[in-house]
């Protein structure tokens, strides 16, 4: 049987060449295509030549001030376009293996202690399958919308959940002030944060989670006295032993008040912060999800836990 011509073919547009192309073609300035690219214009101008010479044809009309497609140009528009689609589903089907899911976890959460979603996890049997990244809730929800991870564990929902995303609750974390031991707030048993005014608030940027941010603040402006604020490191471990230090106090999720250190303690709120700061936990997929197997793990973790 002979070989078909297109796969002993060498000379054929490159996937480099035709991203290039679309981008030139869209922008319809070399300058921005190559910063939309994150690459200098020397190189993505040879792309466009190199794609000009392989096809024997010209794509663009080019002069000191304009950029604009040819007939030829146009025309491969449609089809490049249609070509590297079908080349991004092919990689998005090879990863999707049967029975494998990708899940992302929130890296603000210790997922070993909250009970409601470990069970459930363990239910899915795929606990070699779970990626766990480095991420913030903002970061996984990037990657959930590029098809990175087909499903996500978050607190507080996105900026944009009722349009991209489909929210299931899971359940609700309760907040722990860490502060110093030696702090008289420590002696209580729930802490009201108007005692911790003398203490500096170790705080993330509203970017990280914006929701949960707006919901804090807007419980801290009910408050009799103000904070003041001073950058949470990225390395929680170095904040807590800040923080045993007498350096500041922090509000953490219950299940990140893991780390014991001479001079650091953790206390409850009282009873008016705990109601209105708590992270709410999400199981997150597309809202154009359609596969079965991911809707049916988003609807086991948002399952409420049975008693045994």
């Amino acid at each position: 049987m002979s070989m078909p011509a297109h796969l002993i073919n060498t000379h054929l547009p490159s996937i480099k060449q035709l991203q290039c192309f679309l981008a030139v073609a869209h922008e319809l300035n070399f300058r921005r295509a190559a910063e939309r690219l994150r690459m200098t214009q020397p190189p993505l101008t040879r792309q466009i030549q190199c794609l000009e010479a392989v096809l024997e044809q010209q794509l663009f009309h080019r002069t000191t001030h304009d950029v604009s497609l040819t007939d030829a140009g146009r025309n491969l528009m449609v089809k490049a376009d249609a070509i590297l689609r079908q080349l991004s589903e092919l990689k998005t089907e090879a990863a999707m293996t049967p029975g494998r899911l990708r899940i992302g976890l929130t890296r603000t959460l210790n997922f070993d202690f909250i009970e409601a979603v470990r069970a459930q996890l363990s239910q899915l049997k795929i606990e070699d399958e779970i990626e766990t990244p480095d991420l913030s809730s903002a970061q996984l929800l990037q990657c959930l919308a590029k098809n990175r991870l087909d499903l996500i564990i978050t607190g507080e929902k996105g900026p944009d959940a009722d349009q991209s995303a489909n929210y299931g609750w899971i359940c609700r974390e309760p907040l722990r002030v860490a502060l110093p031991a030696l702090h008289p707030a420590s002696l209580q048993s729930q802490v009201a944060l108007d005692d911790l005014a003398d203490l500096p608030l170790f705080w993330f940027p509203r970017s990280a989670n914006p929701l949960f941010y707006d919901k804090c603040e807007r419980y801290f402006s009910q408050l009799r006295v103000t904070f003041k604020r001073v950058k949470e490191p990225d390395d929680s471990l170095v904040m807590l032993s800040h923080i045993a230090r007498g350096k500041g106090f922090a509000l953490l999720p219950q299940s990140k008040c893991t780390f014991n250190q001479q001079g650091l303690c953790y206390r409850e709120l009282n009873d008016s912060a705990a109601q209105q700061l708590n992270i709410d936990l999400y199981a997150v997929i597309r809202a154009d999800e359609t596969r079965q197997a991911v809707r049916d793990a988003q609807a086991l973790l948002c399952r409420p836990l049975q008693p045994e």
